[in-house]
This record gives structure tokens, C-alpha cells and sequence, in this order.
């Protein structure tokens, strides 16, 4: 089972490298910091697609939907 953070610790990684947003489709795997996978799946979710899955490349650390919201929601990205 994958390692879960809690809200703050994934604040403080909001700014570092290594993360990926897995689309089911591999021409759209997006890869880059917290912040960057973020910001696509927020743009995902406006355009109504489901936003994915997004993984901590060296750990497998995986998000749930509740904890990428409250990351959008730091970012002032719109809920």
C-alpha cells in the first residue's frame, strides 16, 4: 500500500521535482514538480476529463481526489 502525506508535508512539496500525472493514456502523462502535475489536473477537471492519478516517481506515492483539491485549493486554484 502506498505511503500517504499528510496535507502539510504535501505543502512543502509542492515545489519539488519528481512527480507524474498518470492519464491512462501515455500521450498525456505529464511529468515535473507537485505544483506543475497539479495545475494540469485542475486544467483536466475544467474541461470536464477526470483529472488522473498523481505519483511521487521515487516512492509511488499516490494522491487521493480530497488530498489534490486541497492542494488546488492552496495553490488559488478554483474548487
Amino acid at each position: 500500500m502506498a505511503e500517504k502525506y499528510t496535507h502539510d508535508e504535501l505543502i512543502d512539496k509542492v515545489k519539488t521535482p519528481g512527480w507524474t500525472l498518470v492519464t491512462g493514456q501515455d500521450d498525456k502523462t505529464v511529468k515535473g514538480s507537485l505544483e506543475d502535475v497539479l495545475k494540469v489536473t485542475h486544467e483536466r477537471r475544467a474541461k470536464g476529463e477526470a483529472p488522473g492519478l498523481i505519483r511521487q516517481i521515487e516512492t509511488e506515492i499516490e494522491l487521493d481526489m480530497l488530498q489534490i483539491e486541497q492542494l488546488w485549493r492552496y495553490l488559488g486554484l478554483p474548487v
